[in-house]
C-alpha cells in the first residue's frame, strides 16, 4: 500500500476530481429529455482503491471501446470509442479518497449498452515501463507490468447502462490495484484486472485518523459481511479519507495500520446522496499499539487452475456473531502458492454509529477476540476453506490445497 504525501500535481488533480463529482452530481449519472438527434453523451472516469506493498501501479491507457452487445468481440462492428492522444500513463495510487481521473466523453446512439472494453498500450523496447509497478520495499525501481489479455483485447466489464437521446450517463471505473496485481514467484508480477462500475453521485463515508498512524500503512475500508467493497488509504497531510461512491446500505467501517489494533465502525448508514461523518478532525480516529504474528504458508489449487488463478487468503474476525469484518487480506503467489499475513494480537475496537448520535462514536475493546481469526482461502471454481487459529502466542504455519 502507499503511503506518500500528496504532491502539488495530486491535489491538483483532486480540486478536479471535487469539481467533477459535483459535475456528475448535477447530472445525476445519466437522465435529460428525449430530442430528435437520437443521440446522447457517455463519459467515463478511472478511480481505485489502495494497492498492498506498492508505491505505485501504472497503466497507460489508450482508448475506451463500448458496444451494445456483452458478446460482441473486439474485431466487430458497432463498437463506439474514446480514444486518448496521445495515450495517458496514469499511476492508480493517485486515485484514492473519491479522485477520479478523467478519460473522455464521446457521442453515442442513444440506447442500451452493456460491454466496455478499457484498453491499454503495450510495453515494448522503446517504452518497457508503460505498464508497471514500483515496490514499496524498492521505491527508485520499476518493474514491467504484464498484461497479455489487457493490451490483446481489452479490460472487458459487462455492465448495462443507459444513454439516453439528449442527455448523458457518466461511468466510474473501479480499478481495483491491490487485487489486479498478482506475484508471479519470480520477482515479476502480472495484471489480472478486477474493475466494476461504481455510482457516480458522490456520497459515501468520511473521517480522520490520527497523525500517529499516518507512517503504519493505515487503510480504511466499507465492508458488507466480510467482504470489501470499497478501501482507500487517508490523506498523508490531514488524516482525512472518503470512502466514496457507495450503493446506499449500511456498512462496516474497518481501520488497520501496521503494529495497531484493528478498529471497526459498525452500521454506517449510506444514502444515495450526501457524505456520513464518522469521526472529525478534532476528534480522530486512534489505534492502540498492539504486537503483531505472522500466519504463513503455500495455498494452492488442486488440481491447477488457469494460469492467473490465484489463491485468495483472508483473515477474518467476528464480533459477537455481528460484523465479521476482514481484517487483512492477501493473493498467493501465483507460481509458489507462498503467503503471509501479519496481523495485531490486541483486543480489536468496536463501535455502533448511532443515528442522531453525536461524535466521537466509542471505541470499546473486544477482549475476548484477541489474536482470534478464522483464515480463509477461496478461488474461483474451487471450494473455499476456513480454519481457526489462536494468533495470541505464537506465529502459525497453515497451508491449503484448495479442491474443486
Amino acid at each position: 500500500m502507499s503511503n506518500r504525501p500528496r504532491s502539488a500535481a495530486n491535489a491538483g488533480r483532486a480540486l478536479r476530481a471535487l469539481l467533477l463529482s459535483a459535475f456528475l452530481a448535477g447530472c445525476g449519472g445519466g437522465g435529460g429529455s428525449a430530442d430528435s438527434s437520437g443521440s446522447g453523451t457517455l463519459g467515463v472516469s478511472l478511480t481505485d482503491a489502495p494497492a498492498c506493498g506498492f508505491n505505485a501501479v501504472n497503466l497507460t491507457v489508450r482508448q475506451v471501446r463500448v458496444h451494445q452487445s456483452s458478446d460482441a468481440s473486439g474485431d466487430a462492428g458497432g463498437w463506439s470509442e474514446i480514444t486518448l492522444n496521445p495515450a495517458r500513463k496514469i499511476n492508480l495510487l493517485d486515485l484514492t479518497n473519491g479522485v477520479l481521473e478523467y478519460l473522455g466523453e464521446t457521442a453515442l446512439p442513444a440506447g442500451h449498452y452493456t460491454q466496455l472494453r478499457l484498453m491499454l498500450s503495450a510495453n515494448d523496447a522503446s517504452n518497457p515501463f508503460r505498464n508497471s509497478v514500483v515496490r514499496s520495499s524498492a521505491p527508485g525501481a520499476q518493474i514491467a507490468l504484464i498484461t497479455p489479455s489487457a493490451v490483446q483485447t481489452g479490460i472487458k466489464l459487462v455492465h448495462g447502462f443507459d444513454v439516453p437521446a439528449g442527455g448523458r450517463m457518466d461511468l466510474v471505473l473501479d480499478f481495483d490495484a491491490c487485487k489486479s496485481v498478482v506475484a508471479l514467484g519470480n520477482g515479476g508480477f502480472l495484471l489480472k484486472p478486477v474493475v466494476k462500475a461504481i455510482p457516480s453521485t458522490f456520497n459515501g463515508i468520511r473521517g480522520f485518523v490520527h497523525a500517529s498512524l499516518l507512517g503504519g500503512n493505515v487503510m480504511v475500508s466499507a465492508q458488507t459481511n466480510g467482504t470489501i467493497v470499497r478501501a482507500t488509504v487517508p490523506d498523508m497531510s490531514t488524516g482525512a479519507f472518503v470512502l466514496a461512491r457507495l450503493d446506499a446500505g449500511h456498512y462496516d467501517v474497518v481501520l488497520t495500520a501496521d503494529g495497531r489494533a484493528t478498529a471497526v465502525v459498525n452500521a454506517v448508514p449510506v444514502e444515495s446522496s450526501g457524505v456520513v461523518a464518522i469521526s472529525t478532525e478534532a476528534d480522530p480516529i486512534v489505534l492502540p499499539v498492539s504486537a503483531t504474528r505472522t500466519i504463513s504458508g503455500n495455498a494452492i489449487l488442486n488440481p491447477p487452475g488457469a494460469a492467473d488463478e490465484a489463491v485468495v487468503v483472508a483473515a477474518k474476525q467476528t464480533f459477537g456473531g455481528i460484523p465479521t469484518v476482514t481484517v487483512q487480506w492477501q493473493a498467493a503467489d501465483l507460481l509458489t502458492g507462498a503467503y503471509a499475513l501479519t496481523l495485531p494480537v490486541g483486543a480489536p475496537l468496536l463501535g455502533t454509529y448511532l443515528v442522531g448520535g453525536t461524535l466521537p462514536i466509542p471505541l470499546d475493546p473486544q477482549v475476548a477476540l484477541a489474536g482470534q481469526y478464522t483464515v480463509e482461502a477461496s478461488a474461483s471454481g474451487y471450494q473455499t476453506q476456513s480454519i481457526s487459529r489462536d494468533m495470541s502466542a505464537a506465529d502459525v504455519i497453515q497451508d491449503f490445497a484448495l479442491v474443486p
